[in-house]
């Protein structure tokens, strides 16, 4: 699950980062509403963490902004405030929910796990394709052989494959949608996680395997 944080207050964006891909989700962090709205239009995200009070473009803007072009993803208000007029007017501009700083990161994680449940249920918890399934609630890949619960990168850029099966998925696209936009990762660490996956793959006995198409990508397809 890929979400977008917006806060800036850098310490702070850094530890949440971290925190929130320690529990599998793939995260880009920006620092202000612009850098937010921008992102928002140029891609396809699950959840918004969005602090109120952050430059350039404050967060309720940038929620009404959003709301008034028809986007309905799922926003969770992060803020200092914590007077019920802020609530209300966060809430009644369209956010899912609403989280005053200082908070513990346990109350973070439920909150997201909350506003994007219903996100979550209609795109089905598991995956399957052959003789895998991808529990996307546990992190759990299965074959009737056997089971490994995934690491981060690992889950997340099976799922991206598992979600677009025969299709090919770019060095590129893994790093952005993965490690974010303005991460330093080199190209080859695709490929490393590529060839961990298809040693599970392996030991599970799955019918499925990791096709590569030299200098173009990379492809989930059945075998038959």
């Amino acid at each position: 699950m890929r979400l977008l944080l917006v806060e800036d207050e850098k310490p702070l964006s850094r530890a949440l980062k971290a925190i929130l891909e320690r529990n599998h989700y793939s995260v880009d962090a920006v620092y202000d509403g612009r850098a937010a709205l921008d992102y928002l239009e140029a891609d396809n995200y699950d959840g918004v963490i969005l602090d109120i009070m952050i430059p350039k473009i404050d967060g309720i803007t940038v929620l009404k902004t959003i709301r008034s072009c028809g986007n309905s993803i799922p926003v969770l208000l992060l803020t200092a405030k914590s007077e019920v007029e802020d609530k209300v007017l966060g809430l009644d501009s369209g956010a899912n929910d609403y989280l005053s700083k200082p908070f513990h990161a346990e109350e973070l994680l439920a909150r997201i796990r909350a506003m994007t449940r219903t996100q979550t249920a209609q795109n089905d918890s598991k995956l399957q394709i052959g003789n895998i399934i991808l529990d996307r609630a546990t992190f759990e890949l299965s074959t009737p052989s056997g089971s490994y619960n995934l690491a981060n990168k690992e889950f997340q850029m099976l799922e991206l494959m598992m979600l677009n099966p025969n299709h090919l998925i770019s060095a590129e696209k893994f790093i952005e949608n993965i490690w974010g936009y303005d991460s330093e990762a080199e190209m080859n660490v695709v490929w490393v996680y590529i060839s961990y996956l298809r040693k599970k793959l392996a030991a599970l006995h799955a019918n499925v395997r990791i096709k590569v198409t030299r200098n173009v990508g990379y492809s989930l397809e059945e075998i038959k």
